[in-house]
C-alpha cells in the first residue's frame, strides 16, 4: 500500500532529519554519547508504539473483521526495539560509573524511584479507564492493578524489569571488588531471571508470563560488556565496518529467518497448550534464537551511528518523555482499536490506519508529558528519570 511507504519513508525522515554524515576516514566520535543515545532510543519508541498497533490492527490473531493491512513488518519486531533500550541502559549504567563520582551513592532514589512512580501513576490512569470503558473490577482486583502485581497495563511490564536489572547491577558494581566479578554476577542474574521467566505460563495472572518479559534480556549485559571494551570495540568496527555494515544487515535477515523457524515451527513459547513436556527447553531456544537477532539489531543501529551524527528537535524532545511515553501510548492503542483490551468499549474506533496512528501518536505525547508533569509535582522529593 502506498500509505506504508509514507510511513517508512517519514520514520526515515524523522530519524535523519538534520544529521550529519561522517565522510570517507570521518567518525561520529559522540556515538555513544548521551544525546546520540537519546535520540536513537527516541526513533525505537516510536518503533515500540507501532509494534503494538500493529497488535491491535494486523497481526493474526486479530479477528478477520478487524484486521487492517500495512504494520505486519512490526508485529514481531517488538524485542528488537525492547534489545535497544536494555543495550543502553546497561551501557549507561556503566558509564554513569566511571563518569560520575561516587554514582551508586542515592541510586535508587534516581534510577528506580521514577520508574516506579510513573509507574503507578499509569497504573492508576489505566484503572480508571478500564473502569470507565465497563469492566467489572472487584477491590482485591484493583488492589492488584494499582500495586503493578497484575498489569494493568500490559505495556507497563517494563517498568517492572528494567528496576531489578538496575537492583543486579547495584549489587554486583557495589558489593564485588574486581569489575570481571561484577559483570559475571550481572550474567548470572540475568539467566536466573531468564529461568524464573521461562518457567512461566502465559496463564500465569503476575509476573514473568510472556516471551516479552525475556527474548532481549541478554542485550542489558551485553550494553554493559560493550560500554567496558568501548575502545577496542569501537577500533575493530572502523577497520572492518564496510564488511561489517553489510554483514549486520545480511545478518539481521538470516538471524530472522532462523529465529522465526525456531519459534514458530520448531520450538516456540506456547508449549503449555499442548502439554510439550520441554516447553521450558523449547523457551530457551527460541529465546535465544531472538537474542542473536537483537544483539545483531543493536549493534547495526551503533555501526550507523558510528557515521551519522543524529539531530532533529523531534527525536531530541522525545527523547525527555521515554518512560512516559513508552507507558502512555497503549492507552490510545486500545481506546482507538475495535476494543479496549477485551474488556469493554473503545473511545472512537478508527479504522484508517494512517488515521488511527496520528491520533495514536498526537494523543501520547500530550498524554506523557501530563504523566510527567503529575509525577514530578506529586513525587516531587524524586528526581526527573534518568536519561542514560
Amino acid at each position: 500500500m502506498l500509505w506504508t511507504w509514507g510511513l517508512y519513508a517519514l520514520l526515515l525522515i524523522l530519524l535523519f532529519a538534520r544529521c550529519r554524515p561522517m565522510g570517507p576516514g570521518r567518525w561520529n566520535e559522540e556515538y555513544t554519547t548521551l544525546p546520540q543515545v537519546n535520540r536513537l532510543r527516541a526513533f525505537t519508541a516510536v518503533g515500540v508504539a507501532l509494534h503494538h498497533m500493529s497488535h491491535k490492527t494486523s497481526a493474526h490473531w486479530v479477528p478477520d473483521v478487524y484486521r487492517i493491512p500495512g504494520l505486519e513488518l512490526f508485529v514481531d519486531a517488538g524485542y528488537l526495539f525492547v534489545g535497544v533500550f536494555l543495550f543502553t541502559s546497561g551501557m549507561g549504567l556503566y558509564k554513569s560509573l566511571h563518569g560520575k563520582q561516587d554514582y551508586l551513592r542515592g541510586f535508587f532514589r534516581r534510577r528506580v524511584l521514577p520508574v516506579t512512580a510513573a509507574f503507578a501513576l499509569s497504573n492508576l490512569v489505566f484503572l480508571l479507564v478500564r473502569l470507565a470503558v465497563g469492566q467489572s473490577i472487584s477491590w482485591g482486583q484493583a488492589a492488584l492493578y494499582l500495586t503493578g502485581l497484575s498489569l494493568c497495563n500490559y505495556n507497563g511490564w517494563y517498568a517492572v524489569a528494567i528496576p531489578l536489572f538496575y537492583l543486579a547491577f547495584y549489587l554486583s558494581f557495589r558489593f564485588c571488588r574486581r569489575e570481571g566479578a561484577a559483570l559475571l554476577w550481572v550474567f548470572a542474574f540475568t539467566l536466573l531471571y531468564v529461568l524464573i521467566c521461562a518457567f512461566t505460563d502465559h496463564s500465569w495472572p503476575f509476573w514473568f508470563a510472556g516471551e516479552w518479559w525475556y527474548n532481549s534480556a541478554a542485550l542489558f549485559p551485553l550494553g554493559i560488556l560493550f560500554a567496558k571494551y568501548e575502545g577496542p570495540v569501537t577500533r575493530f568496527a572502523r577497520k572492518g565496518y564496510w564488511l561489517l555494515l553489510p554483514a549486520c544487515v545480511l545478518g539481521l535477515f538470516a538471524l530472522r529467518a532462523f529465529s522465526g523457524m525456531a519459534t514458530n515451527v520448531w520450538w516456540g513459547y506456547y508449549g503449555e497448550n499442548w502439554g510439550d513436556p520441554y516447553k521450558v527447553l523449547h523457551r530457551l531456544g527460541s529465546a535465544i534464537s531472538q537474542w542473536l537477532v537483537a544483539a545483531d539489531y543493536a549493534a547495526l543501529c551503533f555501526l550507523i551511528l558510528m557515521k551519522v551524527r543524529l539531530g532533529g528537535r523531534s527525536l531530541a524532545f522525545l527523547s525527555g518523555l521515554l518512560l512516559e511515553f513508552y507507558l502512555m501510548h497503549g492507552l490510545f492503542v486500545q481506546l482507538f482499536g475495535f476494543d479496549f483490551l477485551g474488556v469493554g468499549r473503545s473511545l472512537l474506533y478508527i479504522r484508517s490506519m494512517p488515521l488511527y496512528i496520528l491520533a495514536v501518536l498526537l494523543c501520547s505525547v500530550p498524554s506523557a508529558m501530563a504523566l510527567k508533569w503529575l509525577r514530578l509535582h506529586i513525587f516531587a522529593h524524586i528526581p526527573p528519570a534518568p536519561r542514560y
